[in-house]
């Protein structure tokens, strides 16, 4: 499959840059995913893509899905534009900016089909716990702009976080919690791992994973 569509992009006009990378939207400003693209299709959402490895290969293998990537760190954020621009990803879109502002003021309610947090800053000293992603009013927030049906996939490298993590999905009413690689989500021909995963696995460290899907 992701032969074919390498095939079929080779004949596409390449977007610049430009194309690739979209502006967070300003205050009070709701995002219309569907114009960001300039088409349809099942619009997902990758906080802290990092180098984007998984979300070339989630382009590459579902090309009938609508990618934004958003991560803060420029040098990541960069690498990661560069990286679509190369591939002639037309299906990938990159922003830099603050995933939990974004999440809570600017995604529509039933916009998102499925949601990928891997290896989000674990934020280890206690005293800076509340800077973590994974907290009750995000959840919620997150909940409200996934569809009925949509799935939610978090991994991290850090056994307190993911405990965390644990805790307030697990309690929350719209979550219901799955296998890791049910029904093709997170296996599959897209998951070689992230960058952050390659390189904590070499490095001995585990991996902590868990699935949920929205029941509302």
């Amino acid at each position: 499959m992701a032969l074919e569509y390498l095939a079929k992009q080779s004949m596409c006009l390449m977007l610049s840059m430009d194309e690739i990378i979209v502006n967070a939207p300003n205050e009070g400003e709701r995002i219309d995913p569907g114009a960001l693209f300039g088409s349809q299709g099942p619009f997902e959402l990758e906080i802290g893509c990092g180098k984007g490895g998984f979300l070339l290969q989630r382009a590459q293998t579902h090309p009938e899905v609508r990618l934004l990537g958003i991560e803060w760190a420029n040098k990541f954020f960069l690498y990661a534009s560069d990286r679509m621009f190369r591939w002639k990803m037309e299906n990938v879109r990159m922003m830099r900016t603050d995933a939990s502002r974004f999440v809570r003021d600017h995604l529509p309610v039933n916009c998102l089909a499925a949601l990928h947090v891997y290896h989000p800053d674990p934020w280890p000293k206690k005293r800076h716990h509340k800077r973590r992603l994974i907290q009750t009013s995000f959840a919620d927030a997150a909940v409200s702009a996934l569809l009925d049906g949509a799935v939610w996939l978090l991994q991290t490298d850090h056994a307190g976080y993911y405990e965390q993590m644990r805790e307030v999905l697990d309690s929350h009413n719209a979550l219901l919690k799955f296998d890791w690689g049910t029904g093709g989500w997170g296996d599959g021909p897209e998951w070689s791992g992230t960058n952050f995963e390659i390189k904590y696995r070499r490095e001995g460290r585990s991996i902590y994973r868990a699935a949920y899907r929205v029941v509302k």
